[in-house]
């Protein structure tokens, strides 16, 4: 029986780690064994086919190293999706980026019988930013307008709302925690990402400017008045009206938040360094996590500089009146890089910084993943920190990070992946057995989508299974119940 799940505030979003050993069975196909074949464990991928009238459908597979498999008649047919999520290896999370408003989102299990990823769940959810896990529970978080909290002019404080999803019991609860002055600048914050490791919650606290309200009761926060805006601008969730800062005055800091309960009604500690800019990777108001912990505890935290991307001074036109205004802004000037919190320590070691624009290409980094050890797979801005701004933004360089020697290695070409000029797009990976899983599709149709085995102590890549498919947007490794 299908459940239903409405959730609140927020969307009940499952993320995880996927440690289980490839099966040496080497299988493919949609796994329809019949009525006497069990299944414990099974890849499962998310391909797209069809061109642009096509489909998604999730196609599962006891090998990801070698062979073909075609979506054409296979799996089972989904909705698309903007993001995938594996929590475990329990379900595989569905669901689309909606710029604000509310949308449907799936978890599909694995059927023991067939082999085959079905529906199990359906949920409904809100506005949503960055998401994880904390001890039991998922949780989700997004920072929108309030309705407790009012300045003497009537403007409502912003919060930041959460969800809690017990992973194994069903049961949700939601909570929220003032965005305003949180970091006691005076600005609002988001979270970006969630990393949980020494017996402790890290996130990165990301600034956001001055809202009306924060505008209002903090005036000694305001840094610089002209910054302040006196017209209409900007769209989606960064339309701003006369009254606010809509661009953080902050972009060369950044700020980790650290829980030890299980919570987020405790007081967090904060560290904050001025080596980087704030840690997170960027698409629309999507917060992709750039936290990372490595085997032994240090907690990796990686920059790609965005406040570089903020114009000082620009000439922008009233949405409403047409009339003419100059909208200011701090603009960054930290590259991307990276810095450390050693395990069991709140602070930032002061000793490590690496700037990664001086090493490989001198490319600056969107987002990252940890594989094992110390090593972590970096996502690059492929034409450099001059053409990173805006969602078309080339971002199709793969490199290893070694943090503890403070290394980058680029994979490209001679390491066995297809060149950044060919490469269209990268899938969400995960790590199994020390290796990285990267579905890698090319843009110049001399090729099919593929899975690439990235081994990061050699730094080389090996392509796998094929999938005849248009593109591949996740996979993970799905087990019975």
């Amino acid at each position: 029986m299908k459940q239903q799940f409405a959730w609140g505030l927020v969307a009940a979003l499952l993320t995880g780690s996927l440690v289980t050993a490839c099966s040496d069975d080497e299988t493919g196909g949609n796994g329809a064994g019949g009525g006497d074949a069990t299944y414990q464990s099974r890849y499962v991928i998310a391909a797209q086919a069809g061109g642009d009238e096509g489909a998604t459908y999730l196609v599962t597979t006891d090998n990801l190293d070698s062979g073909t498999l075609s979506t054409l008649g296979n799996g089972t047919e989904t909705e698309s999706g903007s993001n995938w999520i594996c929590y475990g290896e329990k379900y595989l999370f569905n669901f689309q980026y909606n710029d604000g408003a509310q949308g449907t989102g799936f978890a599909y299990a694995l059927d023991p019988t067939t082999g085959n990823a079905y529906e199990a769940r359906r949920y409904t959810y809100n506005r949503t930013t960055t998401y994880g896990t904390w001890g039991e529970n998922v949780i989700t978080a997004s920072t929108n307008d309030g309705n407790q909290e009012q300045d003497a002019e009537g403007n409502y404080a912003k919060y930041l709302q959460f969800n809690y999803l017990n992973a194994y019991t069903g049961n949700s609860s939601t909570g929220s925690h003032l965005a305003e002055n949180f970091l006691g600048n005076g600005e609002i914050v988001s979270f970006a990402g969630f990393e949980e490791a020494n017996g402790k919650l890290y996130t990165s606290v990301v600034p956001m400017g001055m809202s009306h309200y924060g505008v209002n009761t903090y005036p000694e926060m305001i840094t610089d008045p002209k910054l302040v805006t006196d017209h209409n601008g900007g769209s989606g969730s960064g339309s701003y009206t006369p009254g606010q800062i809509p661009s953080t005055q902050y972009p060369d800091m950044a700020f980790v938040a650290i829980y030890s309960g299980d919570s987020f009604d405790e007081t967090p500690v904060i560290a904050q360094t001025d080596k980087i800019g704030y840690a997170c990777g960027r698409m629309r108001s999507q917060y992709y996590q750039t936290i990372w912990a490595a085997d032994n505890g240090d907690l990796y935290v990686f920059s790609p500089g965005y406040g570089r991307t903020a114009t000082a001074e620009e000439q922008v036109t009233d949405k409403q009146d047409g009339t003419l205004h100059t909208l200011y802004k701090v603009q960054g000037q930290l590259p991307s890089g990276v810095v450390r919190i050693k395990q069991g320590e709140t602070e930032f070691d002061e000793s490590y910084y690496v700037n990664l624009e001086t090493l490989g290409n001198h490319n600056p980094m969107f987002r990252c993943w940890h594989i094992t050890e110390d090593y972590f797979l970096l996502q690059m801005y492929s034409e450099g920190a001059d053409n990173m701004s805006g969602t078309s933004a080339p971002r199709n360089e793969l490199a290893i990070f070694k943090g503890e020697e403070g290394t980058l290695t680029v994979l490209s070409g001679n390491s066995g992946l297809p060149t950044a000029d060919v490469i269209s797009s990268f899938g969400v990976p995960f790590s199994d057995n020390g290796y990285a899983y990267m579905p890698v599709t090319v843009n110049d149709n001399s090729s099919s989508p593929a899975i690439y085995k990235i081994d990061p102590k050699t730094a080389t890549a090996t392509k796998g299974l094929v999938l005849e498919a248009d593109g591949v947007s996740a996979l993970c490794k799905l087990s019975a119940e």
